[in-house]
């Protein structure tokens, strides 16, 4: 007889709602099976198979307790029982392995759903086979497919969802999607289910099984154990969530302040490099260094930035292998832009280790160090050249001194022999040896104006001088004093301004000048006289400035000869052919009249020599020389004999002074000191003269001068030094007489001075008088 079944509304319901939750919590837990690795991973799928597989059995189960046979009792075999629970759990691990693999594709999909479909139904009709009932079990074959193809196909789209999900909504779908496949299953297969009772039930069969009250006990046991594994899953997922999203959140930051950083630094290069030495990544500091942009140079070898001499030896091998040795590299070197220049860069390269302590790959940072290098070259230069200064100024110093102790004795010697010359008879072969001796004094009298010109100490008397004209008066002195082998060319724009110089000295400058140009060309070549203005030259002062050049076509200076031409006694010439002075009288008249001297040259090209010299201010014009002739003393006036008194520390000097103007008639009071003269002039009841040197201890000509002027004012003084180091304000209005000087040029100097007049600039003795020139 057949039995028909009835379901009770209210489990059916409650088996639905199992099977969706089931489903929910279990594929929340496989999708974390996708973050996880290794023991995480296993722990994962082995929680969702037992939510999973122990949802659908509670389902079943309660869908079977909702199904009634009236009239029949029904029990449950409890090995089956436990093997229908068993079996959705081992199938729905290894569908969600399969399904949950990190390259599952469409294949390994559908095969996930088949395996997990066909695991709920096998469990559904164990399940099935469990059940006691005096009355046989009959299945119709159509609905026995659709269970299948409903389960198999409901359990594919839960999964696909599953994998494709990213939020609750989807999330619920699924569970949803899945719970309904697993409760249409077992409805659609319930459906095609046929109960036939033939005949007295077998009670003591019935009794040997699990009852439905032991049955709803155990349902509800593992029911609960679902849940419970579901909410400690749950609490234990959303700790693990929250942590993980906290260590992702500081993770994010910390690589966003890490390419901020990065991407901010624009004085530095820096980039990784992998072990090998390819770039891995590029910042805007190296963007701006080197010029690449980050897709040109991203998996490209970091040797592309050494120059090809240091590739060629290897230099970027042995710099990562220095850093993987050592744990750092430094050096600086030249590097190459994506342009092909060059720059100056200072390099560290770190070793970066991992956790294991094996090499990843290297840290490089690059600065641009190539204007720090030039500050550094500019600073030694300039620090070379205050050397030079110094050593220069410490040279004149030496080489005033000098030049003064000689002055005083060429006085004593040249005065001596002149004095000498009126007593001698008429004997030519003394006359010869007294004609050479003062030969040999008159030139050392121009060796000294030479160290007194590079000591900058000489007396010099700078007005406007128009260079063109000056070079035209002096060709023929020049063609002659260099020979016929050398040629001169001059080369003047018209309307140059006139310079401000002493043109005396700028003469004896330019013959130097010529003269060192010659012994630069033994075979003879080209001598080139040129002037321009230029503004801003030598030094960037704002007036306009001469330059007076002298270029030859010799054979040049070196380096190291260039450094050491304008020193004092420095000369490549050979013994007896010069005394070395040459460059440094002409860079002492230069920079005593405001200018400078600058020297360019080079093996093989020939030297040029530049005078720098101010540009004259426009002065007014030049008194008629009826006027000159009335401020000049008459060469007939007869001067009377005078009192001098003389004064000097130098007891030569004072000696062959006295006896010069004894010689031409003057009384003669000698004193050796400012002091003594003072006590010598209050006493004398007539003078009429005081000649004094400057420089002498204690106190010097110019303050006796001060202090005779307090005392006896109208007394006439002569001032004689042997240098210039008088400012303009401490000698304005003071006779002056150049040492050395010989009694000619001493007595004009008083015929000035007694007779009231200023001494010309042709007779005032600044210029050594002596006929002979060396």
């Amino acid at each position: 007889m057949a039995h028909a079944g009835v379901h009770d509304p209210v489990l059916v319901c409650l088996s639905i709602a199992i099977a969706m939750l089931a489903s929910f919590v279990a594929l929340d837990l496989a999708g974390r099976m996708k973050a996880a690795t290794g023991f995480a991973r296993r722990a994962w799928l082995t929680v969702a198979a037992l939510v999973l597989g122990g949802g659908v059995w509670s389902m079943h189960f309660v869908a079977m307790l909702a199904f009634r046979l009236p009239g029949l009792e029904i029990t449950y075999d409890l090995g089956l029982t436990l093997l229908s629970l068993a079996l959705p759990v081992a199938v729905t691990a290894f569908g969600l392995a399969v399904a949950q693999r990190r390259k599952a594709g469409p294949g390994a999909i559908v095969a996930a759903g088949l395996v997990t479909g066909l695991g709920i139904v096998s469990m559904h009709y164990t399940g099935m086979a469990a059940m006691r009932l005096p009355a046989a079990l009959h299945y119709d074959p159509a609905w026995v497919a659709a269970s299948v193809l409903i389960a198999v196909g409901a359990a594919t789209v839960a999964i696909r969802l599953t994998l494709r999900e990213s939020g609750l909504a989807l999330r619920i779908a699924a569970s949803g999607a899945m719970g309904l496949a697993i409760a249409g299953m077992h409805y659609a297969a319930m459906q095609g289910l046929h109960v036939m009772q033939a005949g007295a039930a077998d009670h003591a069969a019935i009794g040997a099984g699990i009852g439905q009250v032991r049955l709803a006990a155990g349902v509800t046991a593992v029911t609960f154990l679902v849940l419970t594994l579901a909410l400690a899953a749950a609490a234990v997922d959303r700790r693990v969530s929250q942590r993980a999203a906290r260590e992702a959140a500081a993770l994010r930051a910390s690589e966003e302040r890490y390419r901020l950083l990065l991407q901010s630094v624009t004085d530095y290069a820096i980039f990784m490099l992998d072990r090998d030495g390819v770039v891995a990544n590029w910042n805007a500091g190296a963007r701006r260094i080197k010029g690449y942009e980050a897709e040109e140079i991203v998996g490209a070898h970091f040797s592309r930035f050494y120059t090809a001499e240091d590739r060629a030896e290897g230099a970027p091998a042995r710099a990562l292998a220095t850093a993987a040795e050592n744990g750092k590299f430094e050096a600086e070197g030249w590097r190459v832009r994506r342009d092909g220049t060059r720059f100056w860069a200072s390099v560290v390269i770190d070793a970066i280790m991992g956790d294991d302590g094996r090499l990843v790959g290297f840290a490089k940072v690059t600065r641009d160090i190539t204007e720090r290098l030039r500050a550094q070259a500019a600073l030694e230069q300039a620090q070379a050249a205050l050397a030079q200064a110094q050593k220069m100024e410490a040279l004149g110093q030496l080489t005033g001194g000098v030049a003064h102790d000689f002055n005083n004795l060429l006085m004593a010697v040249l005065g001596s022999l002149e004095l000498l010359r009126k007593r001698l008879p008429e004997d030519p072969r003394l006359l010869r040896l007294l004609d050479n001796a003062v030969q040999g004094a008159e030139r050392g009298a121009a060796l000294t104006q030479r160290m007194l010109a590079f000591a900058r100490r000489q007396e010099l008397k700078p007005e406007p001088v128009d260079l063109a004209r000056l070079v035209r008066n002096m060709t023929d002195l020049l063609q002659r004093s260099i020979g016929p082998g050398v040629r001169i060319e001059t080369r003047f724009p018209v309307g140059l301004p006139p310079a401000l110089v002493d043109a005396h000295q700028l003469e004896l400058a330019l013959l130097n000048l010529v003269v060192n140009a010659r012994d630069a060309m033994p075979e003879g070549g080209l001598v080139t006289i040129a002037a321009r203005l230029e503004h801003g030259e030598p030094a960037g002062e704002a007036a306009p400035t001469l330059c007076l050049a002298v270029t030859d076509t010799g054979i040049g200076m070196d380096e190291a000869t260039l450094a050491r031409a304008q020193e004092p006694f420095f000369t490549t010439k050979g013994v007896g052919r010069g005394t070395g002075l040459g460059l440094s009288m002409v860079h002492g008249v230069a920079a005593q009249s405001r200018g400078r001297l600058v020297l360019r040259s080079r093996p093989g090209t020939g030297t040029t020599a530049e005078i720098w010299l101010p540009v004259a201010a426009p002065v007014t014009a030049p008194a008629t020389g009826s006027e000159e002739a009335a401020r000049r003393p008459s060469s007939g006036r007869l001067l009377p004999s005078q009192v001098v008194l003389v004064v000097d520390d130098d007891p030569l000097v004072l000696e062959n002074t006295a006896a010069m103007l004894e010689d031409l008639g003057h009384r003669v009071i000698e004193a050796r000191s400012g002091r003594e003269a003072l006590d010598l002039v209050r006493r004398a009841r007539t003078l009429d003269l005081v000649l004094t040197d400057h420089a002498m201890p204690e106190m010097t000509g110019l303050q006796l001068a001060a202090r005779l002027a307090a005392e006896r004012p109208g007394l006439r003084l002569i001032l004689a030094t042997g240098y210039a180091d008088l400012t303009p304000e401490e000698a304005a209005g003071l006779p002056r007489l150049a040492k050395p000087y010989d009694q000619a040029t001493l007595a004009r100097m008083i015929a000035h001075v007694m007779q009231g007049t200023e001494a010309s600039p042709a007779d005032d003795g600044t210029v050594v008088p002596f006929s002979k020139s060396a």
